[in-house]
């Protein structure tokens, strides 16, 4: 029996991964994070598997639903939404199950800032301009932050943030920003990336306020930074037609001369 920790992705039903797609079709038990798992996911179930919501369900009610599995030796798809490496509770989840010598796996979701960035048909690091995403939050009620991880601090670096987790504390956002990326510095927010309802509003730190109405709640992201408007940034290296590169030797005394695929 295995507990497998599956990534359902950002919203839409067919983003989610071929191998999490198998796990769920094998798995007899599966709990899944209702508010936030659209239930098309749930048709990959087989037939007459138990679906449990753990929406309103508190930890040691998840881990007892799981460890009833466990002593049926059925095996559990648990499914988080976007990707489990950040934000997911898995990790408490996980401690649990381990001290119970239970099995886990994980398989990746889609996080939702990259579906976010892709609804903006955005690459989030262009040459010159960002070459780093920031994912981050802003304090609430369920995690604090660490004192060094302000968004102070990391708009400082100039890369672009992928604030998750935020929508609420807008105004607390453009407030710590605005000195570091000043007031015409692109915004976004992306609500509900990838779900049939998805809404995207473009604006900069000094007008975002004033465009976002009070339907843009939870389930929004805010992405920030140059690159989401930059036009004149430098193209790669990798494509350019003199770039020295293993796969395309620009000369006889080039290291990469005579390289195929095969060598080590």
């Amino acid at each position: 029996m295995t507990v497998h920790f599956i990534g359902a992705g950002p919203g839409a039903a067919d983003l989610l991964t071929l191998r999490g797609r198998d796990l769920i079709a094998a798995c007899p038990v599966c709990l899944y994070a209702g508010s936030l798992v659209p239930k098309a996911v749930l048709a990959h179930c087989p037939e007459g598997a138990r679906i449990v919501n753990t929406a309103p369900m508190d930890l040691e009610a998840i881990i007892a639903e799981i460890a009833a599995a466990h002593e049926r030796g059925q095996d559990v798809a648990r499914l988080h939404s976007g990707d489990l490496s950040i934000w997911s509770a898995m990790g408490e989840q996980m401690r649990r199950l381990r001290a119970l010598d239970i099995p886990v796996s994980v398989t990746p979701g889609v996080p939702a800032f990259a579906a976010a960035a892709a609804a903006l048909g955005a690459e989030l690091t262009l040459p010159g301009i960002a070459q780093s995403v920031v994912l981050t939050r802003t304090p609430g009620r369920a995690s604090s932050m660490p004192p060094g991880e302000t968004l102070t601090a990391f708009a400082a670096t100039g890369a672009t943030l992928a604030i998750h987790l935020s929508i609420g504390n807008l105004d607390r956002v453009v407030a710590d920003l605005t000195p570091a990326y000043g007031l015409d510095c692109p915004v976004a927010v992306i609500w509900r990336a990838s779900w049939p309802d998805q809404r995207i509003i473009r604006a900069t730190l000094a007008t975002i306020r004033e465009k976002v109405d009070a339907g843009i709640s939870r389930t929004a992201l805010i992405l920030v930074g140059p690159a989401l408007g930059a036009e004149g940034f430098a193209e790669s290296c990798l494509y350019s037609a003199d770039y020295d590169r293993r796969y395309r030797p620009q000369s006889a005394e080039s290291p990469w001369a005579g390289w195929s695929e095969g060598d080590d």
